[in-house]
């Protein structure tokens, strides 16, 4: 994000809340993080992991799959079949999750995930095509389109920290709808998104 940028979201956000543009202030301006070093199966895996799970929550338990990874000498997507299913439960991971982190390896066994496959599609084939694999909804295909393919205008309304930390500026004011409120930040959403987790992790 660029100076330029960021006093853009702090106009934008005064147009909604003076709360907002104090808090977008503050934390200043902020750039996606890059995670698509370890590639898009292991970040799928993990955002499975996580869905409605606290922050600490999901880590916990993703710790715990990596040094079970580690002590069987086994690395992602291999270690994602049934016969694991016994030490991922172990793990804390639940029996949908550990359905859905079996569909991912399969897709990946298929060659359904090349990246450089899905950079040539759209966003909407894109969403298609991850939600078709068993366990990837809405909220998990919204985290790789912004964290993994860098896309800078995803809204993901389906997360309830961003959901109800931008709804609670937007109804203090009560001047337009939450979606009429999120529109003004496009084509730069996924920051907004960004900016509303930084609040909460700044909430005592």
């Amino acid at each position: 994000m660029t100076p330029e940028l960021h006093r853009r979201f702090v106009a934008t956000a005064g147009r909604i809340s003076p709360a907002l543009q104090r808090a977008l202030a503050d934390i200043g301006p902020l750039t996606l993080p890059d995670r698509r070093r370890n590639g898009l199966v292991p970040f799928l895996a993990r955002a499975v992991v996580g869905q409605q799970l606290s922050t600490r929550a999901a880590s916990s338990i993703w710790g715990r799959v990596e040094t079970t990874l580690q002590e069987r000498g086994s690395r992602i997507p291999d270690f994602f079949c049934e016969t694991n299913a016994p030490r991922l439960s172990a793990c804390g991971v639940s029996g949908n999750k550990i359905k859905a982190l079996c569909s991912i390896a399969t897709a990946h066994a298929q060659g359904h995930l090349s990246p450089e496959r899905l950079k040539k599609m759209n966003l909407e084939q894109r969403y298609a095509h991850l939600q078709a694999i068993w366990g990837v909804g809405p909220w998990t295909a919204d985290m790789a389109m912004i964290f993994y393919f860098q896309e800078l205008d995803i809204w993901p309304a389906g997360d309830i920290a961003v959901r109800t930390t931008f709804s609670r500026f937007v109804l203090e004011e009560g001047a337009m709808p939450v979606p009429e409120a999120a529109a003004l930040f496009a084509p730069h959403r996924s920051l907004l998104a960004l900016y509303m987790w930084r609040i909460v992790a700044l909430v005592p």
